[in-house]
């Protein structure tokens, strides 16, 4: 099964460095949804390049093939320039996950042009995945509700498995990962 990892992007979830509470939280849940979706047939991670939980799913992915190496990682970009407008940092993180990953190419090989693109960029994931994973909350819709949208309606005429964490999910794994917490130091 070929997965496709998206949602939030950073400033959406308000997480701005590496060493967030919330993105060790976010990727925890992620990790917990992989290796769930591994034991189900999971062969490829599948995701783009925005900042935020598309890299963020592939790093996951990346360190989950440690112990499970038979997984693939693909990052997706939806045009040739993808990226080039970011600072420094960011198009280093973007050019550290693209070399992690096992494939990497552009959907379009033209610099950025037009909205068409990501419809472009949306049809080809749908297309080349049997399901999604995306972090994503009805109460808070940002961006992501475009693809969950496009998602729910490809869903109507295709077997396409849809799988979100919401901010209860990510809730539950930031309450146990308190207790996690609490019991390390308690051990100490």
């Amino acid at each position: 099964m070929r997965l496709w990892v998206t949602g939030y992007r950073s400033y959406e979830l308000g997480v701005f460095n590496a060493n967030d509470l919330k993105l060790k939280i976010i990727k925890a849940a992620l990790r917990a949804a992989l290796i769930d979706q591994f034991n189900q047939g999971l062969a490829w991670v599948i995701s783009g390049g925005q900042l935020g939980t598309e890299q963020w799913g592939l790093e996951v992915a990346t360190d989950l093939k440690k112990d499970y190496p038979e997984l693939q990682t693909a990052l997706m970009l939806p045009f040739a320039d993808f990226g080039q407008n970011w600072n420094e940092t960011n198009q280093a993180a973007l050019a550290l996950v693209r070399s992690q990953v096992d494939f990497a190419a552009a959907i379009s090989q033209q610099p950025y042009r037009s909205p068409q693109q990501l419809r472009n960029y949306q049809t080809f994931m749908l297309t080349h995945t049997e399901g999604a994973l995306v972090v994503y909350d009805s109460t808070a819709p940002g961006k992501t509700h475009y693809v969950v949208d496009a998602i729910e309606r490809y869903r109507q005429q295709h077997n396409y498995q849809l799988t979100t964490l919401d901010f209860d999910d990510l809730q539950d794994v930031a309450n146990n990962y308190g207790q996690d917490q609490e019991n390390g130091l308690q051990a100490d």
